[in-house]
C-alpha cells in the first residue's frame, strides 16, 4: 500500500492534469506526434541490419524471404537493398521529424495554456482573498508563487508527460521489437526493471522535499528583491546599501546551495541507473555471442544496437521523476492558495443608495489569532450628513474601527447598522460602493492621472467629471501644469508625486465616487498647511449630506466636528463636539494643550497603526 505521501503526491499530480482538460485536442496532436517519434526509433536501429547483410551482399532483395510480399508487390521483391537501405533512412528520418514537430509544438501550445490559465487563476484568487491572509504571507512569496512556482508546476504536467509518452512509447516500442527478434535475451533484460524502480522511488521523495526548500528559498529571493526595490529612498537615506546586500546575498546563497543540493542528488542518481543498465548490457553481449545460434551478423548487429537504444529513454524516464516532484511541490503552494477561503460574503441586501446614518452597537473586535481586544464595547451612531471624529494616541483602535465599517476584517460581537441594516448582511460589492476610503497610506497605481482618479467602478467616468473632482480636492492646480496634464503617467505608486499631491489625487477619487459615507483615516496627514487648508474646505462642501467618519491626525481639522469620539485602548473614554470636550478638560483637552504647547509650531498626534 502507497504512504500517504505518496498518495498525496498522486492526488496533487492528478488535479493538476485537469488544467490540461481543455487543451485535450491539442494534447491528443502532441501525443501522437510523440507515438510517431517513438516508433522511429527500432525502426532506424532495425536498418543496420539490413546494412551489415548488404555488405556481404548488396544486390539482395529487401523483401526476399517475404512470401506475401513475393505474391502482392512483386516490384517490391525486385528492390535492392544498395537503393532500400538509403531510402528508407531518409524516410524514417522524414517520418520522426513530422512526429517531432507535431510533439513539440503542440505540447508547447498546451504548456503556455496551463502557464496563463494557472497565473490567471492565482491571481484572480489573490484579488478575492481576505484581509488576514495578507497580513500573514509576505509579498515576496505571493509574488514568486506566481511566477516561479508555475513554470515548475507546468513543467511536471506538461514536459513530463512529453518524456513519460515519447521515452516510455520508445522503450516499448524497442521492447516489442528485441522480443520479437529473440525472447528468450529479451527476457534476461527485463530482470534488471526492479532494480531500476527501486532506485527511482527512493530519489523522488528527496526530489520533492529538495523542490520544496528550492521554492521557498526563491520566494525570499524575491522577498528581499521586492522590499527593497519598494524601500529604495529608504535604503538610501539611511544607508542600508549593505544590509541589503547581505540580505540578498544570504537568500541567494540558500537558494544556490538547495539547488546545488538536488543537482548533486540527481549527478549521484543518473551514473549510478546507468551503471545498472551498462552492467545489464555486459551481460547481454556475453549472451548474444554465447548462445547466438543461427542468426546473421546483421541480426546480431541490430539486437545490440536496438539493446543500446534503451539505456538513453529509460534515464530520461528516471529523470522525469525529479522534474514531476519538483512540479507537486509547486502545485501544492499552488493549490494551498486556491483552497483559501475567498472573504466570507453572506451578504443579501443590496441597496440602490443609501442615505448614510451609521449606527455602532456594542462592537468589540480580536484580530484572528489573537485573544487581546483590540476594541471594546464601543457604540456611537452617526446622522447622514455628521462628521464623527475618532482621536487617541496611537494603538486605541481607531483604525481597526474604520476598517471593520467597509468589512475588511469581520467582527462577532456588537453590531455596525448602516440605514437600520447591519453591514454583515449587505453584499461585500454593494457595502463597498456606499462607502469612500481615504487612509494615510495612498495607493497610485502606473497608469495616467486621469486613471487613477476614475479608478475601478469608475472608470469610465468623463473627462469633466475627473477634473470637477480633481478641483474640489485642490489637485488640479497640479495636474494642469503636468507635460500631459490628466494623461500624465505618475510612476509606480506615484512615486513622480510629491505626498501632498498623491494624497490630494487620492481625494479626489473618494470624491469622483460621491459615496453617502465617506471614510477619512489621517487623510490630510501627507499635506502642508496650504494645501490641507484647502482641502478642508473642499471636504467642508463635501461633507455636506455624506456621513464623514474622520480619523484625526490634527486636531485642526476636527474642530467643526459634530461629535467626537475619545478612544484609549480600544475603549471610547470621552464623547462631545469640540467646545464640550475642552470645557470638560479631560483626556482631549490635555491632548489639545499639547498639541499647541508650541506656539507656531504643527505638532500631531502620533499616527495611528
Amino acid at each position: 500500500m502507497a504512504n500517504p505521501t505518496q498518495q498525496s503526491s498522486l492526488k496533487v499530480y492528478l488535479r493538476l492534469l485537469r488544467y490540461v482538460v481543455p487543451y485535450w485536442g491539442l494534447f491528443t496532436i502532441s501525443l501522437v506526434g510523440f507515438l510517431i517519434f517513438a516508433s522511429t526509433q527500432p525502426m532506424l536501429g532495425y536498418m543496420l541490419k539490413f546494412f551489415v547483410d548488404g555488405l556481404s551482399n548488396p544486390d539482395a532483395g529487401l523483401f526476399a524471404g517475404v512470401p506475401w510480399v513475393l505474391e502482392h508487390a512483386p516490384w517490391l521483391a525486385e528492390l535492392k537493398l544498395l537503393q532500400a537501405v538509403p531510402l528508407l533512412i531518409v524516410l524514417i528520418a522524414l517520418w520522426q521529424g513530422i512526429g517531432s514537430f507535431l510533439g513539440n509544438y503542440y505540447l508547447a501550445k498546451v504548456s503556455m495554456g496551463l502557464v496563463q490559465d494557472l497565473r490567471i487563476a492565482l491571481f484572480n484568487n489573490l484579488l478575492t482573498l481576505p484581509n488576514r491572509y495578507f497580513d500573514s504571507h509576505n509579498s515576496g512569496h505571493l509574488i514568486s508563487r506566481i511566477t516561479y512556482n508555475v513554470t515548475m508546476v507546468t513543467g511536471a504536467a506538461t514536459d513530463a508527460i512529453k518524456v513519460v509518452v515519447r521515452e516510455g512509447m520508445t522503450v516499448v516500442f524497442l521492447f516489442a521489437t528485441l522480443l520479437w527478434m529473440n525472447w528468450k535475451l529479451t527476457l534476461v533484460m527485463v530482470a534488471i526493471l526492479p532494480v531500476i524502480g527501486l532506485m527511482v522511488t527512493s530519489t523522488s521523495k528527496k526530489f520533492r522535499k529538495q523542490s520544496k526548500k528550492i521554492q521557498a528559498s526563491m520566494g525570499d529571493v524575491t522577498h528581499v528583491t521586492s522590499e527593497s526595490i519598494q524601500g529604495y529612498r529608504v535604503v538610501r537615506s539611511f544607508g542600508g546599501e549593505d544590509y541589503e546586500k547581505q540580505r540578498f546575498l544570504g537568500a541567494s546563497e540558500e537558494n544556490k546551495l538547495k539547488q546545488l543540493k538536488m543537482v548533486k542528488t540527481n549527478a549521484v542518481y543518473t551514473p549510478s541507473l546507468q551503471l545498472v543498465i551498462y552492467s545489464a548490457m555486459a551481460v547481454l553481449m556475453f549472451l548474444v555471442l554465447w548462445l547466438r545460434g543461427d542468426a546473421s551478423a546483421g541480426d546480431l548487429v541490430a539486437y545490440i544496437t536496438l539493446a543500446g537504444l534503451l539505456p538513453k529513454p529509460i534515464r530520461q524516464l528516471s529523470e522525469v521523476s525529479s522534474t514531476i516532484q519538483k512540479g507537486v511541490a509547486g502545485a501544492e503552494s499552488i493549490f494551498e492558495q486556491l483552497d483559501e477561503e475567498p472573504e466570507v460574503d453572506r451578504g443579501t441586501q443590496e441597496r440602490e443608495r443609501v442615505s448614510g446614518r451609521l449606527e455602532v452597537k456594542e462592537l468589540s473586535f480580536s484580530y484572528p489569532g489573537s485573544e487581546k481586544p483590540v476594541l471594546n464595547n464601543i457604540s456611537f451612531v452617526a446622522e447622514p450628513g455628521q462628521m464623527v471624529a475618532l482621536v487617541g494616541r496611537s494603538g486605541s483602535g481607531k483604525s481597526t474601527l474604520a476598517s471593520l465599517i467597509p468589512r475588511f476584517y469581520h467582527h462577532e460581537q456588537g453590531s455596525i447598522l448602516l440605514d437600520g441594516v447591519d453591514v454583515e448582511d449587505y453584499t461585500l460589492r454593494n457595502l463597498r460602493r456606499h462607502i469612500a476610503l481615504v487612509t494615510q497610506h495612498v495607493t497610485l497605481f502606473n497608469d495616467t492621472v486621469r486613471n487613477n482618479i476614475a479608478y475601478g467602478d469608475l472608470a469610465g467616468a468623463p473627462l469633466e467629471a475627473v477634473q470637477q473632482a480633481a478641483s474640489d480636492a485642490y489637485a488640479a492646480e497640479f495636474i494642469e501644469k503636468m507635460p500631459q496634464g490628466y494623461d500624465t503617467l505618475v510612476g509606480e505608486n506615484g512615486v513622480l508625486l510629491s505626498g501632498g499631491q498623491r494624497q490630494r489625487l487620492a481625494i479626489a477619487r473618494a470624491l469622483l465616487k460621491d459615496a453617502p459615507v465617506l471614510i477619512l483615516d489621517e487623510a490630510t496627514s501627507a499635506l502642508d498647511t496650504e494645501s490641507e487648508r484647502h482641502i478642508q474646505a473642499a471636504l467642508d462642501q463635501v461633507m455636506q449630506g455624506r456621513t464623514t467618519l474622520v480619523i484625526a491626525h490634527r486636531l485642526t481639522t476636527i474642530e467643526k466636528a459634530d461629535l467626537i469620539l475619545v478612544m484609549d485602548q480600544g475603549q471610547i473614554v470621552e464623547r462631545g463636539s469640540h467646545a464640550e470636550l475642552l470645557e470638560r478638560n479631560g483626556y482631549y483637552a490635555r491632548l489639545h494643550s499639547t498639541q499647541f504647547e508650541d506656539a507656531g509650531t504643527d505638532n500631531s498626534i502620533e499616527q495611528d497603526t
